[in-house]
């Protein structure tokens, strides 16, 4: 079951970041995480602004791939 998972969350990483990739805007969005829970998403999207690593972020639900995936 841990392989399994492992894998998974590898899948929704590389296609979150290949969603990224598409992106056009002037100011895309980047992948910065993925993530189970919403309230780890948002604790680390908050750690990253006070780091100084980004300004600004979205946690967002992706119900396809079940995970909150964090855009900086």
């Amino acid at each position: 079951m841990r392989k399994v998972r492992a894998v998974l969350v590898s899948a929704v990483v590389i296609l979150g970041a290949s969603l990224t990739i598409g992106a056009t805007s002037a100011q895309a969005e980047s992948l910065a995480g993925v993530f189970r829970d919403h309230s780890e998403c948002e604790r680390i999207g908050t750690h990253g602004i006070n780091q100084g690593w980004w300004d600004d972020y979205s946690c967002k639900w992706e119900s396809r791939y079940r995970y909150y995936f964090l855009y900086t």
